[in-house]
Formats: structure tokens, sequence, C-alpha cells
């Protein structure tokens, strides 16, 4: 049984045997970590969360959580509403802004997979023949990968003074992607397409109208068909009207660029129109199931193996120290290991969700205002003090 002992390379042995153990308690580590009740756990991140908020003073905080076992579950810290003083819900809603480009695109990547569109195909065979398209800055160069990963060069209509005054002089408008993208027209490059990075919601902007013109069909309708009512993501909905269930108010910061502070709802109506975000975003919902959305789309329940690999594959990105981005997804490393997911901004609402691979869950929050002086911290170190909780 024994026989050749001598030629056994004990040194190599030993070092295998040693991270096989290793590999074993870390393991044993993330189990143990994962055993507590959640009953408990949400007691603890609520204490936190409190200490937080009254060093800041925000509103109010929701997290919702995730975990490798399929369940999922929320707590919430404040207000929902500073004027009445009402208490803040996990039911509650908010508008999750740039978090809406990983549904967009979930459903981009499985045209991808169906073979009706190709990500480094050039973006003219379905626009090409618009009236405006070559008015786009890089407009000939562009393919799908390059709007989804944004190394477009293309420049950010949002921010642009002309579209910020007519939303506020219009905020019953209901906005045409082409009025969107009216706003870059003749702009000058940012760089030579696929050469840098900048982020910008006109990328996806024109993913949505691409994908429409490829399938025929809605963005909103196959999110709602492929995503939402699959992974019951029930509290999740289109951010399409002035007026949406569920959604409470948020608290925008003085010195906003939209040039309107405090409530964003006023008698039961948002200030503006958030329909015109679209396809850069575009969706209202509840922290719990943004991490559940976190978890069935980077655990690999969503796409195949080898789409999923195009998802991660990223690019640098200027977000912080070795940030990286996909195709409408954030990479980025913390004490826990990597992690995907998204942050999301929307005037009064910052949101942010990362899956971490390493324990199989993910972790969302939502805050009710997007005044970074009253969190005295990024939103993704709110995840870090939930992380912490749960698995340190």
């Amino acid at each position: 049984m024994f026989h050749g002992y001598r030629a056994v390379n004990w040194p190599a042995f030993l070092i295998l045997l040693s991270g096989l153990l290793f590999f074993d308690l870390q393991r044993a580590d993330v189990a143990q970590a994962q055993m507590r009740r959640p009953s408990e756990l949400a007691k603890l991140i609520q204490s936190r969360m409190r200490e937080m908020r009254a060093a800041g003073g925000f509103p109010g905080i929701n997290i919702g959580v995730a975990d490798s076992g399929g369940k999922s579950w929320s707590v919430s810290v404040g207000y929902g509403d500073l004027e009445t003083a009402k208490a803040l819900k996990p039911a509650d809603r908010m508008l999750a802004g740039s978090i809406g480009k990983t549904y967009v695109s979930a459903i981009t990547l499985l045209a991808v997979e169906e073979g009706t569109l190709n990500l480094d195909e050039k973006i003219e065979k379905w626009l090409g023949n618009e009236s405006w398209f070559d008015r786009l800055p890089n407009a000939r160069e562009l393919t799908l990968r390059m709007l989804m990963n944004h190394t477009s060069g293309i420049p950010e209509h949002v921010l642009n003074k002309e579209f910020l005054k007519a939303l506020r002089e219009q905020p019953d408008k209901v906005w045409k992607p082409e009025e969107l993208i009216a706003y870059v027209l003749d702009a000058r490059p940012l760089f030579e397409p696929g050469k840098d990075w900048s982020y910008a919601d006109t990328n996806f902007i024109l993913v949505g109208m691409l994908f429409e013109k490829a399938t025929g069909k809605t963005v909103y309708g196959e999110v709602a068909r492929r995503l939402l009512k699959p992974f019951k993501l029930n509290e999740t909905s289109p951010s399409d009207s002035r007026v949406l269930a569920g959604l409470i108010t948020g608290y925008v910061s003085p010195n906003s660029p939209f040039g309107f502070d405090g409530r964003t709802i006023i008698d039961g109506r948002f200030i503006v129109n958030p329909q015109m975000e679209w396809t850069g975003g575009g969706f209202v919902s509840t922290a719990e199931d943004l991490a559940k959305w976190a978890r069935e789309l980077y655990s690999g329940k969503v796409l195949r193996q080898e789409t999923f690999a195009q998802l991660i594959d990223a690019v640098p990105a200027k977000t912080g120290r070795g940030d990286r981005y996909g195709l409408g997804v954030q990479v980025r490393q913390s004490d826990w290991g990597v992690s995907y997911g998204h942050g999301g901004w929307f005037p009064g609402y910052l949101s942010e969700m990362e899956y971490f691979p390493k324990y199989k869950a993910a972790i969302a929050i939502q805050i009710n205002t997007d005044n970074f002086s009253q969190l005295k911290a990024r939103p993704r170190n709110y995840v870090f003090e939930v992380a912490k909780i749960l698995w340190e």
C-alpha cells in the first residue's frame, strides 16, 4: 500500500496539504459566518446604521441582503419622510439610478446569445440610416461593446446645461431617445473610440435604441418578461412616470446640477419626469430586490458561462483605485475579494449593490438623499460596514 514512499516529494506534498487545509478552514469560516440568524444580523446591522446616521444626519437607509442559501431579507433605519417623521420601511421603494444599466445589459447579452446582436459589430448596422447618426461623436467606428463598457468617447448628455434647463422647464415632458441623443450631436469626441474610458448615460441610451431596433421589442417589456418576472423581482418596475407607486420622497443636495433641492415628491408627484433616464437607469426598486438581482445575475443564473465571461471582461475605470468596468458592471476589489455590481445616483437617492463571489451573497443599500455631506462616506462604505457584520 505504501510502496514507493521514498519517491514522494515531501516538501511539495506538505505545501499541497497545507493549501488544502487552508482552503477547508477558509470554507469553514465562510460557512460559520453565514450560520447566524438573519434576525441577529439584522439587529447588528441596524445598530451600526443608526450610529452612522447619527454621525451624518441623512434621512434613512434600507439594507438588503441575499445570502448563499437562496434567502433574502432587509432592514431599515431612519425616516422615509422627514416632514411627517414617517419611519422608513424595507418595502419602501427608491429610484435606483444607474443600477438600471445592469438590467439593460442582461437583456442585451441575452440577445447576443441568441445571435440577434454582436458585441463587436459596428452599431451603424442598426442605427446608421438614422438622419442624426453621422453627427454622433465617433459614429462609424463605434461597436456595441464600446457603448456598454463606456469606451466610446461620447460625452454625457445628462449634465448638458440646455438639457437640464429643458428638464426643469418641462417637468411633464415624455422624452424620446432621439431627443436625449440630440444633446451630444456634433460634440467633439472625448477620445478615439476604444482608447480611453469615460462614463456616460448616453452610451446606454444608444444601447437601448439599438436593442429595440434589432429585436423589434421594447427594453422595458423584455426586462419584465425575461428578468423581473422569472426571478420574482416583484418590487422593481420602470420609473416611467412622475407618479410611481410606493416611491418615497428623496432629498436633493443643495447646489445640485439639476438646479433644484429639497424634496423630490410634492403633492404625490415627482418634481421632474424620471422617465428621461430610460436605459441610462430607469427603474424603481427596493434594497432587497436589488440584492436578489445581484445574486441572480452574478452567480451565473441569467447568462451562459461564456456570455458571463464577456459581461465581467472589464477595462480600467476612473471610479477608484483598481476599479474596472465590464459590460454594464463595476468590477471592484474589497477586503472580501472581488465584487460585481453597480452604483446608482438619481436626484434625491443613492444606491449601491454588490455581489461577493467568495460568499455567494449580495448586499444592497438605498439612501433617500444624494447629499454626500450627510453620509460622511461613500455609499460603498455602507456596504462594507454590512459585510463586516456578515463575514467577520
